[in-house]
């Protein structure tokens, strides 16, 4: 398994700007401190082949139909800390990914799990078989 870069290259990138919603007062309208960051997924040499993998199979909402990967920010009312931020969520996004899922271990329920259970499923079927009319009743 590959190593965590210490950074992201920000010349790898392409970083846009646009007018964001959210906090900023008069400023929102006139000043583009919105971030979004992308970058082509399959091209990013900079991270481990298995992150990339894993990024591809798990973020498929933020990738483009080109495979670019897109970060965005708007929380903060300065463009700089936005763009901070998305390298952030990028790093945090590259080093889960770096990490190989653990393997599950299959283990049986145990008898108390088992017994909780069927309790639980006698005690609905009571209160089930209790809505029922009955005979007598009008």
């Amino acid at each position: 398994m590959g190593t965590m870069p210490a950074h992201v290259p920000r010349d790898r990138l392409d970083i846009r700007f646009a007018r964001s919603g959210g906090p900023g007062g008069q400023n929102v309208n006139k000043v583009e401190t919105k971030v979004e960051v992308r970058f082509v997924l399959a091209e990013a040499d900079w991270m481990p082949e298995g992150a990339r993998r894993r990024l591809l199979e798990s973020q498929g909402p933020r990738l483009t139909r080109e495979g670019e990967l897109v970060v965005s920010s708007s929380r903060h009312r300065s463009q700089a800390r936005n763009l901070e931020d998305c390298l952030r969520k990028i790093e945090r996004m590259v080093e889960a990914a770096s990490r190989a899922p653990r393997r599950r271990i299959p283990t049986a329920p145990s008898g108390a799990s088992r017994a909780r259970r069927l309790r639980g499923k006698r005690a609905r079927s009571e209160t089930k078989r209790g809505r029922g009319w009955r005979p007598g009743e009008d």
